[in-house]
């Protein structure tokens, strides 16, 4: 029998939860979709490109067939890369399959599914009875029940877990994944809670210990490191430009970029003169253009140089400037393009 809690959840989100598209299926590969992307993504930025996805790619199959530079440029713009390509792999292990099974393990499996992607799935899709678990419902659960070990500990995690497990309404697994989410995300939010009309403020643990704004509770703080990237947009007078591929090991990998200096600070005018060593002029377009990530701090310097037509070049590729679209870049060079082109 379901607790109160859980009703209480579900009466909320039949009333006040978001109208999404991926909530409008239960294909199995569409929620897929949807979940890779909302991976470090907010909903009103994810929303177009699941969209865009589902109609070029509206099948596992049809994603699956699909070239790897295709999906990355699909995606460009979304950031954490690895995603796509996670997606990728996954469709074609769904393709090999014949279609998406109804099976936890196997999912579970699929390249860049984790537990809580997997219980998403099978519960939004299937409706099958497994919890999810992600940032929103850990601070639900956190603060409701008064949960002062440390979310990011392995007790933590066990604790959150069985909680979770157990307030599950095993008969409607989907309402009730959906409502305790859209919950942490609409109404008990990492600040400004909205408190005072919570359905729950009466049994809420942490507002009657007045330990909304400390909890959940996080032990570790992640290093951010700083790096400098000195980019130079090489441009032929015929309209050509030089781009190479990222390798792996690094952010970005498998995109393409123009050619770049890293340096452990920023380049001087003097500095990056002698390390181009070509004969032309270099323009500065850009300095310091910031792009964070979850553990890097990118600061960016963008530099044109302009070359003879018959200017060659062993680096990378040339291509024609009118076709970079067709090209998968990162979103820090299509900041920096926007001021040049």
């Amino acid at each position: 029998m379901i607790s109160s809690f859980g009703t209480q959840l579900e009466r909320w989100y039949e009333s006040f939860g978001r109208d999404l598209p991926w909530r409008r299926t239960s294909d199995p590969y569409l929620i897929m979709l949807s979940e890779f992307i909302l991976q470090q993504t907010q909903i009103v930025q994810g929303m177009s490109y699941y969209l865009r996805f589902a109609e070029r790619f509206p099948t596992a199959q049809s994603l699956a067939e699909a070239s790897e530079e295709e999906v990355l440029r699909l995606w460009q713009g979304l950031g954490y890369y690895s995603r796509a390509r996670n997606l990728h792999k996954a469709t074609q292990k769904i393709a090999e399959a014949g279609c998406f099974p109804k099976d936890y393990n196997f999912v579970r499996a699929l390249p860049g599914v984790g537990d809580y992607t997997a219980a998403a799935i099978m519960s939004f899709a299937f409706g099958e009875p497994y919890a999810v678990l992600d940032g929103n419902v850990q601070r639900v659960l956190a603060r409701h029940f008064g949960i002062n070990e440390p979310i990011d500990t392995t007790q933590g995690k066990k604790l959150l877990r069985a909680l979770a497990d157990e307030m599950l309404d095993r008969q409607r697994p989907a309402l009730y994944n959906q409502a305790i989410m859209d919950f942490g995300a609409c109404l008990c939010k990492p600040t400004a809670p909205l408190c005072e009309t919570c359905p729950l403020a009466e049994t809420c643990e942490a507002l009657s210990t007045r330990q909304v704004d400390k909890l959940p509770v996080k032990s570790k703080r992640t290093s951010v490191r700083d790096r400098y990237f000195t980019y130079i947009y090489t441009r032929t007078e015929d309209g050509q430009t030089l781009l190479h591929r990222r390798g792996s090991g690094d952010i970005w990998q498998g995109l393409f970029e123009f050619p770049m200096i890293e340096s452990d600070k920023p380049l001087t005018l003097a500095e990056v003169e002698e390390k181009v060593k070509a004969k032309a002029k270099l323009e500065l377009v850009a300095q310091d253009v910031r792009h964070q990530l979850t553990h890097q701090h990118l600061h960016a310097d963008f530099y044109l140089l302009t070359l003879p037509t018959d200017y060659e070049s062993t680096k990378g590729q040339w291509v024609e400037e009118k076709s970079l679209d067709h090209y998968a870049l990162p979103r820090l060079l299509e900041r920096l393009l926007e001021k040049i082109m």
